[in-house]
């Protein structure tokens, strides 16, 4: 074998026992779409993986989907919920008091004002994500579209996923907060924070707002993404789960046991015939001298149950060998 040839069997061998390495997959998507055209058109002009959530009732809310539609990016619609905190509300804001029609009412008038969308997060929402019956009427309306879910996780109470079994619709969860403050600092330790739950849980999402240094931020780091790293839209995560180290087997209890109390003596009824010291050793020594005429003949001792043992069978020649 050639020295080129054995290289590339190293090589071969090596690639084979040696899995590399999945990517980690990072969503990004940018909220509150439809106010801010200015910062809105720079993060249009981001990778096209880069995805955005558009509120209903902003006045740039269709004109900005249709150009993101254009571009091929995904769109979600930015869906205004109740908070626990007193606060004015975008207009046709959802409330855990609302019925289940005026819920179903509301998101349909949404579906025709941000088009082209393929799911729905929550804009604010802490009152009404953590109401079981309300988000119950959410994903009931839902179930009508081809729509997922994804939790902006503004409680840590939400119920989202309980109230999503049995409609179908499926739920994702942000990670990570990129812009809670506006300092280039803070928000660039987040961008790091999400890619280290990438690379460590094999995904993670991060939502952002269309702020002047938060997209100073993306416009410096999205380049410089590390090559272990890839950036996906929301809904290429729908099937993924967090890497967790394989459960270890359940212990098997043992079964219990019963103490041992001994076997109970049967007496004989008639006496064992005696056995002399000098039959035992005379058959004993016998025995061992059959043996040895066996080995000096060049035959192997006779196995029990294998008649023709330590013979060679003449019609194979490797039996001798």
């Amino acid at each position: 074998m050639s020295i080129k040839t054995c290289s590339t069997a190293i090589v071969m061998f090596l690639l084979l026992a040696c899995p590399v390495a999945q990517a980690g997959k990072l969503a990004i998507v940018i909220d509150d779409f439809g106010y801010r055209p200015a910062t809105e058109n720079q993060v249009l002009a981001m990778p096209v993986n880069v995805s955005i959530a558009v509120l209903p009732d902003a006045p740039h809310a269709r004109e900005m989907a249709l150009k993101a539609h254009q571009q091929g990016r995904e769109i979600l619609i930015h869906l205004p919920m109740a908070p626990l905190s007193k606060q004015p509300l975008e207009r046709n804001t959802l409330t855990p008091a609302m019925s289940r029609d005026q819920v179903a009412d509301i998101i349909q008038q949404a579906t025709q004002k941000v088009p082209y969308a393929v799911g729905l997060n929550n804009h604010m929402g802490s009152a009404m994500t953590s109401s079981l019956s309300g988000m119950q009427h959410v994903m009931q309306a839902l179930s009508h579209y081809s729509y997922y879910f994804l939790d902006s996780v503004t409680i840590g109470n939400s119920q989202a996923v309980p109230a999503a079994a049995g409609t179908g619709v499926r739920v994702l969860k942000r990670q990570v907060f990129l812009d809670d403050t506006a300092n280039e600092a803070d928000i660039r330790h987040q961008f790091n924070r999400a890619v280290a739950l990438a690379r460590r849980n094999g995904f993670a999402i991060a939502i952002g707002h269309p702020h002047p240094a938060t997209v100073r931020v993306l416009q410096q780091m999205l380049p410089s993404l590390p090559g272990d790293i890839v950036l996906v839209r929301p809904s290429m995560l729908l099937n993924e789960r967090p890497a967790t180290a394989p459960a270890s087997p359940p212990v098997a209890k043992p079964a219990p046991t019963r103490p041992f109390r001994g076997v109970p003596y049967c007496p004989s009824r008639q006496p064992a015939p005696p056995i002399y010291a000098d039959a035992m050793l005379g058959a004993i020594a016998s025995s061992v001298a059959d043996t040895w005429r066996s080995i000096l003949r060049g035959e192997t001792a006779p196995v029990a149950g294998k008649p023709n043992a330590g013979k060679a069978d003449a019609g194979n020649p490797d039996a001798a060998q």
